[in-house]
């Protein structure tokens, strides 16, 4: 029966899955060597899979072996290299004029055949990297050289920088392998402002963090009026202005004047209060 555990190549980067037969003993936090579609890498496993789904078409790929001590310092070699390989893309870049091209990051392949260039441009236009691509394949000429673009978030994973709520490192360089779709209702649900500056964050994009509690408070709102309905309230008829979903309680801006917070269990749908008052009507009548 085979092993498969999930390998992560970079410290905040997608899982991949691996067939481990070859070290059945590795554990969490152990390094391996396995193959990747650009060359042979070192990763870390990260989850054990005791009961793995079906395998893919063509079966899970094979780690090679446990990495060594002397793997590892390798590894270290190679982020050096690496590091010199992106302030070099980084100088070309400018001085072949590149505006809104930003490289964000440079990997070598353990085996060292490729080297690839992580880069973000501005726009949706596609940017013509080929004069960039033909300095570095002549900078480093044993090494396959391939450009790849990134979205907005993964650029921002990968640059340096607090985050809009003061954390050091922010949620995409700390944890997130996947980026959840957000939208401007998240925030509606949520009470947050939608002014840009409070719900974008680095990348330009909504920030990530809406998506946390989305699912609490819009369950939460379900027992609640919507905002602009009519309610009857202890003090009278108003309409609902904002919610306060975790609290269970609305805001209401009273027909006679000034504006109340109360709980859900103290209101009355203006439609069924009206009703009431007008069967009390007749029936005194």
């Amino acid at each position: 029966m085979s092993t498969v555990v999930g390998i992560r190549f970079r410290a905040v980067g997608k899982v991949y899955y691996y067939d481990a037969g070859c070290c059945p003993a590795v554990g969490v936090g152990e390094f391996v060597i396995a193959p990747s579609r650009r060359g042979t890498q070192i990763g870390e496993v990260v989850k054990l899979v005791p009961d793995p789904p079906d395998p893919p078409e063509g079966g899970w790929r094979a780690v090679i072996r446990k990495a060594t001590g002397r793997d590892l310092t390798l590894r270290r070699l190679l982020r050096r290299r690496e590091l010199e390989a992106l302030l070099f893309a980084r100088q070309k870049a400018r001085e072949l004029g590149y505006e809104g091209l930003k490289v964000v990051e440079a990997e070598i392949s353990f085996d060292e055949r490729f080297l690839t260039v992580l880069y973000g441009a501005e726009g949706s236009t596609k940017t013509d990297v080929r004069p960039l691509h033909q300095s570095l394949a002549r900078k480093f000429p044993r090494k396959q050289v391939e450009f790849r673009r990134l979205g907005p978030r993964d650029v921002a994973r990968l640059l340096p920088g607090m985050g809009a709520c003061g954390m050091e490192e922010r949620c995409c360089a700390r944890f997130l392998t996947d980026f959840a779709p957000v939208s401007i209702k998240m925030a509606k649900v949520q009470g947050v402002s939608l002014t840009p500056s409070e719900i974008t964050g680095m990348c330009g994009r909504l920030r990530c963090c809406l998506v946390y509690e989305y699912e609490q408070y819009a369950e939460a709102a379900k027992t609640l009026p919507k905002r602009k309905k009519r309610v009857m309230t202890p003090r009278g008829e108003g309409k609902v202005v904002d919610l306060y979903p975790l609290k269970q309680t609305v805001l209401v801006l009273l027909d006679e004047g000034g504006v109340q917070e109360f709980r859900r269990d103290e209101l009355e749908p203006w439609n069924e209060a009206e009703a009431r008052r007008r069967a009390e009507a007749v029936s005194t009548d």
